[in-house]
């Protein structure tokens, strides 16, 4: 296992996808802190999302184009067919019997399922 070394651009990353409530693209991170850190590419963003993902820090979910979430314990997500923008449904509890059933009917070894639900949020709903 290599050892990972102290990187002040992927701690500016992490950062800034734990500090938000909102399930950033990479290019979305970029945009955030590029003002504050010209020398940042969208490049070494990709790489320390990566890294972050492969590490267990971050989750990378699989939307049409890739949203980053801090939050990687198992829980539901809901996206807005109107605005595109992710949400967390918290309250939603993850059910790991749902593995098991899929483990019996199908033979494989299943490690965890995604819940996500798609509709129209509240703030878009209310500009119809």
């Amino acid at each position: 296992m290599a050892i990972k070394r102290f990187s002040k651009q992927r701690e500016l990353i992490y950062q800034a996808i734990q500090n938000t409530t909102q399930h950033p693209t990479a290019e979305t991170v970029y945009n955030w802190l590029k003002p504050e850190n010209p020398s940042l590419s969208l490049g070494t963003v990709y790489r320390n999302l990566n890294q972050l993902v492969e590490e267990g820090s971050l989750l990378r979910l699989p939307f049409p184009v890739e949203r980053y979430d801090a939050n990687t314990n198992p829980h539901a997500h809901f996206l807005c067919r109107i605005c595109g923008n992710v949400y967390d449904l918290m309250d939603i509890e993850y059910d790991s019997s749902l593995d098991r059933q899929a483990e019996q009917s199908s033979g494989y070894a299943v490690e965890q399922h995604e819940l996500v639900f798609y509709g129209t949020c509240v703030r878009c709903a209310g500009k119809k």
